[in-house]
This record gives structure tokens, C-alpha cells and sequence, in this order.
């Protein structure tokens, strides 16, 4: 046998010049112990890092680069883990070293269509002029609150009907904690008969199947775009091997939407019950809400009632988990909003293979939009045969339609499935404002496209608006009338998807970036628009680059006097 040299590699390193620490800068001990007093007990998890940094830019009003280091140092991750996430997403002020933090309180005004229709570009030069030190102007994309357009977050708390003065009272208030409207709380919700359905289920009353056809025969589609059959999603997911999880995604990020908002700030056990009938149904041991970072006042609510359902439950529940959106549209896609309750960038996934097989963790997901779950309880208690039968033109079920733009009465207003724009506007939106006529409307939100006037006629549902280039996703519904033009409203809509593209692929990437040059010409070149928007279409990877040119093609198809 060989002899087996033994060589100093200390020595050795020395000579080489071989750090004894990682390369970079070193951790700075004040930095170590702060991150260490803000996440106390907490388990130092990967998939709580964008929890964690919440702590800090709540804590500090921004992430240095101090804590990012120390951030990573604690949970054993590479610090360019760290700071990937961290200026992924909106909602993180991330400083690096030798830059001036920002002020104290930031002012955020609402940018996007509805907004901008009522006056925020106005509104935010008048806000920045009047503004004094320590007060950060900025713009920001949709804050789900479009009926009250246009809307200012001041802090964590909204503005609605914004206006300088009321911006100017709300700096003043120095509030600290967002107002929450009146609400049916735990014990008035089961007082009022709640949770027994879930009971029911638990006790063997109602059975699996029964439960599951239920939904089948109701005709209940998810209501947070996509269309799938609830049902048929409940059983392919309890078809797959424990232990199952379930995502609950309440980013609604989409212009013009606001329903879940809407019913989450007056009913949260509903939806609460609808959820753990269906984890009940399919089998799901942990239960990922994921809840915008927008909605604050929705995040009080929700942690104040889990933790009442928690301290005194109708029955065992599965282990819930409140997950925090860092301001970030993408992550209202299924895929991204996975990555990002496991911590990370909100990047969509290239599929196969589909969440209900490899979702969170791994794991089969039942992934839900939070108003679909919403109405498992009353299709359950009040029949399918009565959720079936409430649309018109031969549709079926209810809609939760947020009109927001030209109307009397902007909100959240439940209508039959199939109804008309024109319909909507009359019967449930007191008709359009004084001195405005229909001239043309999103039936979709930012990404369902543009139709005139004329197409009023056309029911609103899953479907039924794909002839005519356009698709009814959350029902988000924007109404534009003869003071508004759809060039202008594409060219908004275009600026936020450049904003708000992960920067995964290409052709989501770039082409938004181009197309937003293209749409500010006077001119629009639609033969190279046309070539653009089929190139996103046919080779961006998730539905945001898919559907963004939808504007462009409606605008061009509908509206050709506005491009002479």
C-alpha cells in the first residue's frame, strides 16, 4: 500500500490567499441581533423568508443591506437567495449600502385604469407638490378598491374618493393600524347557524360523494379566472397520494377586481367554512392562505378570526397558514403564488406537471380562488339545483361582477351569469353617470380586453366572450364611455404588464416593454403590433404574457377611427 501524504492545508490556503470567511461583506453582529429579536421563536424556515422580511421593512420602514446579510446568516441561505426575493417584489424598500433610506411614510396613489379615469394623474402631481419632507409620492398598481376611485394608501391605510385633502388628514392621523368595517364575527356567524354544514360533513351526515357531486351538478366554475370545474378539480386531487395540501389565493391583483376584498371584509367565515368543507371533501392536511399585501385591513380580519376558530373549533381542523403577498401581480398565478409561499421569487412554473399532482411543497394542491370557496355553503345548503338556476342566455349560476369606470353605482354587484354589459349597467349599476354614454367596456379586468358599445348584447360568462377576442376571467368589469378612448385605456393597461412581468421569458419581458413604446405613438404601427402580440401569445410562458395583448388586438379590431 501507498504511502498516503498528509498536506497543511491551512498552510496552504494561506499561501493561496483562501478566505477564512465568505467572500463580500461580513455580517455586521448590531444587524445579527436585531433579525434575531424580530423573528423571535419563529422556526427558521426557507418558506418564511418573505415573512420575514415583512418584519423588517415594518419594523424599519425598509431591508438594508445590513439585514439582508444578517437575514441570510440566520437561515443558513446564500445571501443572494436573500436578496433575489427581496427586490422581487414591490412592497420591499430595498437599500443598498451607501443609499439613503426612504422617508418615513410613503403615499401610494392608485395608477391603473379605473384611477387614472377618475383623476389620479392629477391627483398624484397636486399630493407630490403639496407633500412635505418625510413623505414619499409614489404611483402603484391596482389596490382592489377601484369603486371608490380614485383611491390613495397612506401607510396601510386606503383613501377612498381620494383628494388632496383627505390625503393631507390621513399623513396628520399618523394611523398606524388600518380601519376594518363591521363584520360577522365568530360567534355571531355560529349563532347564526354557521359551520354546521361543516358538521355535517364531519359527522357523516353528508358523505364524500354527495358533497362532491353537489358541486359537480351546480355547475360551480372557479371564479378567480380560469374557468376549471370545481367538482371535477375535488376529485382528481383526492385521486392523488396524501399528504395533500391546499393554496387559497386571495391576490387580487387584477385592474378592476375587488369581490374577494368586497366579501372578506363583510363574511369571512363563509369563506373560511367553504374552505375546510372542501380540504374535508378532498382530504388536505395543511391548509396556505395567500392573501395580497394590499389588503390589510383583510389580513386584521382574517388572524382575528382563524385565531377565535382556532381557540374554540366546531370541529379538529387541518393546521392553517396566513401567508402575506409582497405586492406582486404575478403571484395571482397559481404556479407563482406556490413559489412564493415557499419563499421565493414569484416565478410561474413551466407545466406539466400541474399543481394537483406537484403543487406546494411538492405536494398535490388543491389550489382555490377565495369567492369560489365563498359559495360552497350555499350551494350545499341550499341546493345545486339553486345555484344552477340562476343565470340568464342559458348560462348558469351567479357572478360576482366589480363594475368599476362611468357608472352611477360602482361595486361588487351579484348577477346572473349571462347577463349583459347593458343589462348590468341598468339594473344593478343605477345607469351610467350624468352626461356619459356606453362606449365601449372590460369584461374581464386588465386582461379580458376591450369591446364597444355595440357588442353590449354579448352575456357576460365563461366562454361566451372568446368569439369576440376577449374572456370574462374574474369579472372585472370596466365601463369607458364617449370622454375615453381605448387607445388610451390599451396603453395603461400595457404600462402595468410591463410593470409587473416576473422577467422569466422573453417575450413576456420585452414584448410588454416594446408594446408600451409602440401604443405611446400617435400613430400605431398595427402590422408590427399585430407580429408582437402573436409572438407573446404563442411563446410567453404563464397567461399574463398571453393575454396582455388583448387590449392591442380588441383597440385595433373594434376601434379603427381611433388610429387614423
Amino acid at each position: 500500500m501507498s504511502e498516503v501524504s498528509v498536506v497543511d492545508t491551512s498552510a496552504l490556503g494561506r499561501k493561496r490567499g483562501v478566505r477564512g470567511h465568505p467572500k463580500g461583506r461580513p455580517v455586521d453582529p448590531q444587524a445579527l441581533i436585531e433579525i434575531r429579536a424580530l423573528l423571535g421563536s419563529s422556526p427558521r424556515q426557507r418558506d418564511l423568508l418573505i415573512e420575514f422580511l415583512h418584519r423588517i421593512q415594518d419594523r424599519y420602514g425598509h431591508v438594508s443591506a445590513a439585514h439582508i446579510l444578517a437575514l441570510a446568516e440566520e437561515l443558513k441561505l446564500a445571501r443572494t437567495e436573500v436578496y433575489e426575493v427581496a427586490t422581487f417584489y414591490h412592497h420591499f424598500d430595498v437599500v443598498k449600502e451607501g443609499e439613503t433610506p426612504p422617508p418615513a411614510l410613503t403615499v401610494r396613489i392608485c395608477e391603473t385604469l379605473s384611477c387614472q379615469m377618475a383623476g389620479a394623474d392629477t391627483l398624484r402631481r397636486a399630493v407630490e407638490g403639496a407633500s412635505g419632507a418625510g413623505v414619499r409620492v409614489i404611483g402603484a398598481p391596482c389596490v382592489g378598491r377601484c369603486e371608490h376611485a380614485p383611491v390613495a394608501v397612506v401607510g396601510r391605510n386606503t383613501v377612498d374618493s381620494a383628494t388632496t385633502k383627505k390625503i393631507a388628514e390621513a399623513i396628520a392621523r399618523k394611523q398606524t393600524e388600518p380601519e376594518l368595517l363591521p363584520y360577522v364575527d365568530y360567534a355571531a356567524y355560529r349563532a347564526d347557524g354557521g359551520y354546521r354544514t361543516l358538521l355535517a360533513c364531519g359527522s357523516g351526515e353528508r358523505s364524500v360523494e354527495a358533497v362532491i357531486a353537489a358541486m359537480e351538478h351546480s355547475g360551480l366554475r372557479g371564479l378567480g379566472g380560469a374557468g376549471f370545474a370545481v367538482g371535477r378539480k375535488w376529485r382528481i386531487v383526492r385521486a392523488e397520494p396524501a399528504p395533500r395540501l391546499m393554496a387559497v389565493n386571495i391576490d387580487e391583483g387584477e385592474p378592476g377586481t375587488f369581490k374577494d376584498r368586497y366579501y372578506l371584509e363583510r363574511d369571512p367565515h363563509r369563506f373560511i367554512e367553504g374552505m375546510l368543507i372542501a380540504a374535508w371533501a378532498v382530504g388536505i392536511e395543511e391548509i396556505y392562505v395567500y392573501l395580497r399585501d394590499e389588503y390589510a385591513a383583510c389580513r386584521a380580519v382574517l388572524a382575528r378570526e382563524l385565531a377565535a376558530l382556532q381557540a374554540n373549533p366546531p370541529r379538529p381542523l387541518p393546521h392553517i397558514h396566513l401567508r402575506r403577498g409582497a405586492g406582486a401581480y404575478i403571484c395571482g398565478e397559481e404556479s407563482a403564488m406556490i413559489e412564493s409561499i415557499e419563499g421565493k421569487r414569484g416565478m410561474p412554473r413551466l407545466r406539466p406537471p400541474y399543481v394537483a399532482q406537484v403543487g406546494l411543497f411538492g405536494r398535490p394542491t388543491l389550489e382555490h380562488n377565495m369567492e369560489t370557496l365563498y359559495w360552497v355553503r350555499d350551494i350545499l345548503e341550499k341546493g345545486a339545483e339553486w345555484f344552477a338556476g340562476q343565470g340568464r342566455n342559458g348560462r348558469k349560476g351567479l357572478r360576482s361582477f366589480s363594475v368599476s369606470g362611468r357608472v352611477a353605482k360602482p361595486g361588487v354587484h351579484l348577477a346572473p351569469a349571462g347577463i349583459t354589459v347593458r343589462e348590468l349597467i341598468d339594473e344593478f349599476c343605477g345607469g351610467m353617470l350624468p352626461g356619459h354614454e356606453l362606449y365601449a367596456y372590460l369584461p374581464g379586468g386588465a386582461s379580458g380586453g376591450i369591446l364597444p358599445a355595440r357588442l353590449s348584447d354579448v352575456p357576460l360568462d365563461f366562454d361566451t366572450l372568446q368569439p369576440h377576442g376577449c374572456f370574462i376571467g374574474s369579472a372585472a368589469v370596466i365601463i369607458l364611455s364617449q370622454h375615453d378612448r381605448a387607445r388610451d385605456a390599451a396603453l395603461n393597461l400595457m404600462r402595468f404588464f410591463a410593470d409587473e412581468s416576473c422577467g422569466q421569458c422573453t417575450p413576456c419581458r420585452v414584448g410588454t416593454q416594446k408594446a408600451v413604446g409602440l401604443l405611446a405613438t400617435p400613430k400605431w404601427d398595427t402590422a408590427l403590433l399585430a407580429e408582437l402580440s402573436q409572438v407573446m401569445i404563442d411563446a410567453s410562458i404563464c397567461g399574463l404574457g398571453q393575454a396582455a395583448p388583448n387590449p392591442i388586438t380588441c383597440v385595433i379590431q373594434y376601434f379603427p377611427e381611433e388610429l387614423r
